[in-house]
């Protein structure tokens, strides 16, 4: 019986494009594992910052070395000819993709569609789970039909922050009257914490709506909470299961990007020190998101725990997480009995399932 042959693609145009490749090569490793080896063969594919498609020696160099191709490098790869519209011939080879790009023009739905198009089986969610999962607006629009508790906000337009000045100060009486100090201002489409700040007063207040609104054109503002900060992952199509639950603990003000994606800043809880009925409360709901927006494959779910009143609010789902063998999705698994090779393995069965006709 020949190999599957998994198309990994990695890299992306996005600001998590180097998180791309420490995810990329920690599935690669799962791929070579014994019990995958003989099931699958890897057809890496790198997509540079300037969105050019790159297969054979460029991809594999990136795997090794965990680093961007520098320009300097390209010359390696027989695609560097090709333009940035065309695609390596290697592409009609794939049996079943693996995307791992985070982050815009990688789990927005956009390479979905273009996946879609191949007809060719590939991991994950597709446009309307990739799309509604990375949009804040519409993803809490869906939690919010779901009946979903979730913490107070405010959906905001660029429009509407750079417009004639005698909007702006309405938007801030506004949000203000709504949701109170402190408060996070966050672009609505944008992944790892980027460009979210945390404002306590009216100045703070314009200068993040103002600095949000050059990330993207929609805003989301979101009513600060003291609570605990959970996770849950979920694995499946129709059928979805949920793991054990992690939770976050940090120093820092608030879970940025430095805080994030620093060595030591941040310590994972697996699991989580929860009462039961409460770890049972956020796996039911956790199932229920990844339903809301019509997730597949994977999805990590994040929540807020407020002790003080056993209320248990929902963040945010992320469909495509991130994938190092340190990232808290697959440890979510490791803890529930699901080995890292496992999971890779039946992520690409689940690709497969989804894509049959039957």
């Amino acid at each position: 019986m020949s190999k599957l042959r998994v198309g990994l693609l990695f890299g992306g145009r996005s600001g998590e494009h180097e998180v791309s490749i420490k995810s990329a090569r920690a599935i690669a490793k799962a791929l070579s594992a014994e019990q995958n080896t003989s099931k699958y063969e890897i057809l890496p594919f790198y997509i540079q910052k300037d969105g050019r498609w790159l297969a054979g020696e460029a991809p594999q160099k990136v795997l090794g070395t965990g680093s961007p191709l520098l320009e300097s490098e390209q010359s390696i790869s027989e695609a560097q000819t090709l333009s940035k519209w065309q695609y390596p011939s290697q592409v009609a080879e794939v049996d079943v993709w693996f995307p791992i790009l985070h982050g815009p023009n990688g789990e927005d739905g956009t390479i979905q569609g273009l996946l879609t198009l191949m007809q060719v089986p590939f991991v994950g969610s597709g446009v309307l789970g990739s799309a509604v999962g990375m949009d804040k607006i519409a993803m809490k629009m869906a939690f919010e039909q779901a009946g979903l508790a979730q913490v107070k906000y405010k959906a905001v337009t660029r429009a509407q922050v750079w417009s004639n000045p005698c909007v702006f100060p309405k938007l801030c009486d506004d949000i203000e009257a709504a949701l109170g100090y402190p408060a996070f201002v966050k672009p609505a489409n944008l992944g790892s914490s980027v460009g979210i700040a945390k404002v306590r007063s009216r100045q703070e207040l314009e200068a993040a709506l103002d600095s949000a609104a050059s990330y993207d054109r929609r805003l989301v503002v979101e009513a600060g909470v003291v609570a605990r900060e959970v996770e849950c992952a979920v694995l499946g199509n129709d059928q979805p299961q949920a793991s054990v639950i992690g939770e976050i603990t940090y120093d820092s003000d608030f879970y940025d990007y430095e805080t994030k994606y620093t060595e030591g800043r941040a310590d994972l809880l697996i699991p989580a020190p929860l009462p039961d009925a409460i770890a049972r409360q956020i796996q039911d709901m956790a199932l229920q998101a990844f339903a809301a927006v019509d997730a597949a494959g994977l999805a990590r779910v994040d929540f807020f725990y407020v002790e003080a009143t056993q209320e248990v609010l929902i963040n945010e789902i992320n469909t495509l997480p991130g994938f190092t063998a340190t990232s808290m999705y697959p440890q979510l698994w490791a803890h529930s009995g699901v080995s890292f090779p496992e999971l890779v393995d039946r992520l690409i069965q689940l690709a497969l399932e989804r894509h049959s006709p039957s």
